[in-house]
């Protein structure tokens, strides 16, 4: 191929439109059993993803109650799971709830399902687990030999959805200098993640 003096960059696959080909009710339920099948949705994610591609949006309302009624979209289902699986990850009550939220799971839902699945969870042990994962490295003398450090490791267990009293209780063990964490005080708005 003769050089033409100019380099190619970029995909060369042209450019998807930007307003997507609107579906109708038949087009929509594929599209909801395709995403369903590629992960599980709660119902208020579900109708987002919908209502972008819906012709009429009478049409949404109709394959969500059919996708209900056979038992493929069930958000309580939905929670239980995402909440199990934010449990082996030993993330924190808050967080969990919180994610949830954000997945459009309704708010009474969400915090049914999360206190179910952490009933016999211990969670200054999480705690205390995460500090020694994340940590790892650090020299056994303690862990948070300054204050700066300490501060870090406390912020980032609050965005790991962890309570403030417990994340205290256990940063107390491992830090150099535990009056420091006297004088913490827990955010007024929830942490949300950067």
């Amino acid at each position: 191929m003769p050089n033409s003096g100019t380099i190619r960059t970029g995909n060369p696959e042209p450019m998807r439109p930007l307003n997507p080909r609107r579906l109708d009710r038949a087009g929509l339920w594929e599209y909801a059993l395709k995403a369903l099948a590629a992960r599980a949705h709660s119902s208020g994610e579900l109708r987002v993803k919908l209502d972008r591609r819906a012709a009429k949006p009478s049409d949404v309302d109709g394959v969500l109650a059919q996708l209900k009624e056979y038992g493929y979209l069930n958000d309580e289902r939905f929670a239980e799971g995402f909440a199990a699986a934010r449990l082996d990850q030993k993330l924190g009550r808050t967080r969990v709830v919180r994610d949830l939220r954000r997945r459009r799971v309704a708010p009474a839902t969400a915090e049914r399902t999360v206190e179910s699945v952490y009933r016999g969870a211990d969670e200054l042990a999480m705690i205390e687990a995460w500090v020694r994962r994340k940590y790892r490295l650090a020299p056994r003398d303690g862990f948070f030999s300054q204050d700066k450090d300490l501060a870090s490791a406390y912020r980032r267990l609050l965005h790991a959805g962890f309570r403030s009293g417990d994340i205290i209780k256990v940063l107390k063990r491992f830090a150099k200098n535990p009056e420091l964490l006297d004088s913490f005080e827990p955010p007024e708005t929830p942490v949300e993640d950067e």
